[in-house]
């Protein structure tokens, strides 16, 4: 997911589609066609995904159909594709390497069919964990997580997925232990030391992904075509033709049909003793359910009809779904995002695409493996490359750096850390770099994790929600909660003050205009007040704001006596708090130029106003005083030091010194 991800559909007219027993009937040929398209997108991906993950070839399959058959009934996300995701790789590899398992580097052994079996073991909690997490309704618990982070955490899992598939790519196995780092220094010897045959496989299909997403734009009639069953296309006769043949190099599939139940494989419990399991317990959990709650919002904010899914029944569903997987050999899923875009982009109307590009998955694997087993390793490893490019891709970075210095190196962090340690460590680097910054900007500890709050009733349908202290991720729990209390639950209209506040941090400001277009849905208003009272730290209207100084601009207009009343009205009621005013004498120079000034009795009027006032103060005087009247107007920029007056007044108001 990237920064640039998730933004608002513009909702289209007419009936909402809704995955019912009527909707599956009456949109049929709209999410047969999606689920078709999208089956052609997941097949090779899952495959390659498990193959990347040490798990059998068939394993991501069987994920990816549980969750359609299973998940579709209990979730009410009407388009998000369920199924195995390249972000958890990097967590089931390691699980299957803490018990002794090599992800099949050496082939199949004993020793890597134990291992998988103890993670299909940490699998069955971890899928029970989620479904008391939804059960507890504790999905809000997603918000907490920084973007910086998060993102930080997929860019390196995307460096991860590049390094191990690298070798795949070129026909070479990797020397040592296989860690991200001594993967990626040893890039130029797999290089030298390619399989030719392997690495002109690998090499095609990794041009037609990258190259094939441009095609697709040119050409509308290629619109439809995934890149991934074009790699298909090309890979599996260029294989044939090169005389590819052996198991080394091509996935392993069952050989007859109906071989697929052959493949289903089974939990060892036992391997739960190990106090090793419980960590990876942990890992499945935390990062699975997070992704998934990430990507399913950002799947309701593409949706067209802005319908939004309840997260705590979608991770109930995704929890149950893993169940049913981890009992049989699948892969842990989630609810992912690139194929529940194609989804939307093919066309889906509801839910039931999901189950249609379940259903083609089930066919296909039960009737045909022996087709799949012709898929060069190479081909899929091309697919994964390109997948963590995307999670890796430099536009990554740049957008986060236009959201803030911070951010970045909160982002930088977050990367390097896991890639240097494991993604539980790095991911809580990266928060404790997050939480030192704000204590660097003077955020005091006591409202770190708790939001100051005071809400009052403006009138019969709007409530005003005043925020002071600051407003920052690890106190965005509590704060949203009140204002779904007040706002969603009490269906008012809401007001949120924020010029008391000290800082406001880029998790805050997404969360807000992800509010506003929640209330938006409900068909209420919501309106966010005091912010051009801060300095934003970039050029981003989501990134964060410091009140200790704020870049404003004074704005001095000297005018005779009779035409300074006008302007005065005029820059109050464009938004000027407060005004300056000054008696000044005025000489201006007659045509003669040997004649003396002649004086001119005026005023001075100052003001020192936010970016936004400051648009409409010269919007004003240029529209309706300077055509027609002498003036003398001066705009610079200044740095204006803020102080939390209300709370001083409300300190002192405490100790009887001042009047409130």
């Amino acid at each position: 997911m990237s920064y640039e991800t998730a933004k608002v559909a513009t909702m289209p007219t007419g009936e909402i589609p809704r995955g019912d027993a009527a909707g599956f009937v009456k949109y049929f040929r709209n999410d047969f066609v999606s689920g078709l398209l999208v089956f052609l997108i997941a097949l090779p991906l899952c495959i390659g995904i498990s193959r990347a993950s040490g798990f059998p070839s068939l394993a991501g399959v069987f994920t990816a159909i549980i969750g359609a058959l299973l998940a579709t009934f209990i979730s009410n996300s009407e388009l998000t594709i369920k199924g195995p995701a390249a972000g958890l790789i990097v967590i089931v590899l390691g699980c299957i390497n803490s018990f002794g398992g090599d992800g099949m580097i050496g082939g199949w052994s004993e020793i890597d069919a134990a291992a998988y079996q103890a993670t299909l073991a940490v699998g069955v909690v971890a899928a029970v964990l989620q479904i008391l997490f939804g059960f507890f309704r504790a999905g809000i618990l997603g918000e907490f997580f920084p973007t910086a982070v998060v993102h930080g955490m997929l860019a390196a899992i995307g460096v991860i997925i590049i390094a191990k598939q690298i070798p795949d790519a070129l026909g070479v196995k990797p020397n040592g232990k296989g860690e991200p780092l001594e993967l990626l220094r040893q890039i130029p010897e797999f290089v030298v030391n390619a399989n030719p045959i392997i690495a002109i496989i690998g090499g095609v299909s990794l041009a037609i992904m990258f190259v094939w997403p441009t095609v697709r734009k040119r050409i509308r009639a290629l619109r439809l075509i995934p890149g991934p069953l074009v790699v298909l296309v090309v890979a599996i006769p260029l294989g044939i033709a090169l005389d590819v043949h052996s198991d080394q190099f091509l996935v392993k599939m069952p050989d007859e049909v109906f071989g697929m139940f052959k493949e289903i494989a089974f939990p060892d419990f036992s391997a739960l003793r190990q106090a090793v399991a419980w960590k990876w317990v942990l890992m499945f959990f935390m990062i699975g359910s997070l992704e998934s709650l990430l990507s399913a919002k950002a799947v309701d904010l593409l949706d067209p009809w802005r319908r939004k899914a309840n997260m705590n029944r979608d991770i109930i569903a995704v929890g149950t779904a893993n169940l049913a997987a981890s009992m049989i050999g699948g892969l842990p899923m989630i609810s992912e995002i690139v194929r529940s875009r194609a989804n939307l982009d093919n066309g889906a109307k509801t839910r039931f695409a999901n189950f249609w590009h379940g259903i083609f998955l089930l066919l296909c694997v039960a009737f045909i493996p022996m087709v799949l087993h012709l898929i060069p390793l190479a081909a899929l490893a091309a697919m994964l490359v390109y997948t963590g490019s995307r999670l890796a891709h430099p536009t990554e970075f740049m957008n986060v750096y236009r959201i803030g210095r911070e951010q970045f190196v909160i982002f930088v962090t977050t990367l390097v850390a896991v890639l240097m340690t494991d993604l539980l460590i790095g991911i809580a680097i990266g928060i404790a770099v997050k939480l030192a910054i704000h204590f660097l900007n003077g955020v005091p500890l006591r409202s770190m994790f708790k939001p100051y709050l005071e809400i009052e009733d403006i009138d019969e349908t709007t409530s005003l929600i005043t925020a002071s202290g600051s407003a920052v991720f690890s106190n965005w729990i509590p704060f949203r909660r009140q204002i779904e209390q007040v706002g969603l639950v009490q269906q008012r209209n809401l007001v949120i003050d924020m010029s008391n506040t000290k800082l406001i941090d880029h998790n805050v400001m997404e969360k807000l205009d992800e509010m506003q277009s929640i209330f938006e849905h409900e068909g209420l208003e919501f309106e966010v007040i005091g912010l051009d009272t801060m300095q934003p730290m970039a050029n981003s209207s989501q990134a964060s704001r410091d009140k200790s100084v704020a870049v404003q601009r004074r704005i001095i207009v000297i005018a005779e006596e009779q035409v300074a009343e006008v302007i005065r009205d005029g820059l109050l009621a464009c938004g000027a708090r407060s005004l300056a005013r000054q008696s000044v004498e005025r000489f201006l120079q007659p045509d003669d130029s040997s004649q003396p000034m002649i004086p001119i009795q005026s005023e001075r009027l100052e003001v020192v106003v936010t970016q936004d006032v400051a648009k409409k103060i010269i919007a004003f005087l240029r529209n309706d005083i300077l055509p027609l009247h002498d003036v003398e107007v001066c705009v610079e920029h200044v740095d204006k030091i803020q102080a939390d007056f209300a709370s001083a007044r409300r300190t002192a108001a405490a100790t009887s010194k001042l009047p409130l």
